[in-house]
């Protein structure tokens, strides 16, 4: 039985999984950041005052313009 391959097998399943740990920390780091600017746009959009307008208009859609 080869020793020399059996540790060059082991590191490289050791490797493997401290990639799989630091993207899984990278993925939940962007998750974070892309939650944290959705509620942000979110918050803005609800900041923006509505005109006083009519109720009937921007109720229908013209199709045939």
């Amino acid at each position: 039985m080869d020793v020399s391959g059996i540790a060059k097998f082991a590191s490289t399943v050791a490797d493997t999984g401290t990639k799989r740990e630091v993207d899984f920390a990278v993925l939940r780091k962007a998750q974070e950041v892309e939650t944290s600017t959705a509620t942000q746009l979110i918050d803005a959009l609800k900041a923006v005052p509505t005109p006083n307008l009519p109720p009937h208009l921007g109720s229908k859609i013209n199709t045939t313009a």
